[in-house]
């Protein structure tokens, strides 16, 4: 992949500040710091984004085919759970969906995400690490099929 979108949904600028004791104690800001740092490493071209509006987000992954974005980290927040609209504009991507926490050792109504069936694979539980891990998932990805 030569171009990345990462995408934070609902509540994620509120990194570092909401339930540090779940998500952790980076902020936004530090998490794209280390995306973009990774991404170089790798020679990949990232481009971030957060809403908290889910007709933004898609609005913002339609745009993403215009861009030329060949791969899509999805961090979707709550709407994991619920958003077929969400799903349904991923599908156009490589897609590879991270959760900071386990989304499984957590509350039942986290345990059931729509979008994971169309990403080619979910990494949750990992904290921050898990978009870097997203990041070489999606670049060996790439990889692979050259």
């Amino acid at each position: 992949m030569d171009k990345v979108a990462v995408i934070h949904g609902p509540n994620l600028n509120f990194l570092g500040i909401r339930e540090p004791e779940v998500y952790g104690h980076t902020t936004l800001e530090q998490l794209n710091n280390l995306i973009a740092w990774e991404a170089q490493q790798l020679r990949m071209d990232v481009i971030y984004f957060q809403s908290n509006h889910e007709g933004v987000l898609i609005d913002f992954i339609q745009q993403c085919h215009a861009n030329k974005v060949e791969g899509i980290i999805i961090n979707p927040g709550a709407l994991t759970h619920y958003s077929y609209a969400l799903r349904d504009a991923l599908t156009c991507f490589v897609v590879v969906e991270v959760h900071l926490s386990n989304i499984y050792k957590r509350e039942p109504f986290r345990h059931t995400s729509v979008i994971a069936p169309v990403c080619l694979g979910q990494i949750c539980g990992f904290g921050v690490q898990g978009y870097l891990l997203a990041l070489t998932a999606l670049h060996n990805h790439k990889a692979a099929k050259t």
